[in-house]
């Protein structure tokens, strides 16, 4: 099973986690690079937001698609799925 979202929400998923590979590497100079503590905690802060961004767009794509077509069949394995994963998000 694929993801749920058009090719145009692909490519802008693809694009995001591109944005977020650039932020990872730049969080890995700045710690290579002894920068300040809270500069540090900034970048992560952002890669961190920037994550969730994915993952909202993800789960409302996953919502929309698979979910929806699983609550018109009457098929509750995948909302249980989901469900799951919700509850071993802290």
């Amino acid at each position: 099973m694929g993801l749920c979202g058009t090719d145009q929400d692909k490519e802008r998923l693809i694009k995001r986690l591109g944005r977020i590979e650039g932020q990872v590497r730049g969080l890995c100079a700045m710690v290579e690079q002894d920068r300040d503590c809270i500069d540090v905690l900034r970048q992560i802060n952002s890669v961190s937001g920037a994550l969730r961004g994915v993952w909202i767009q993800v789960i409302g794509d996953h919502l929309k698609g698979c979910i929806a077509k699983a609550a018109l069949e009457h098929d509750e394995e995948l909302i249980d799925e989901l469900m799951e994963h919700l509850q071993k998000i802290r």
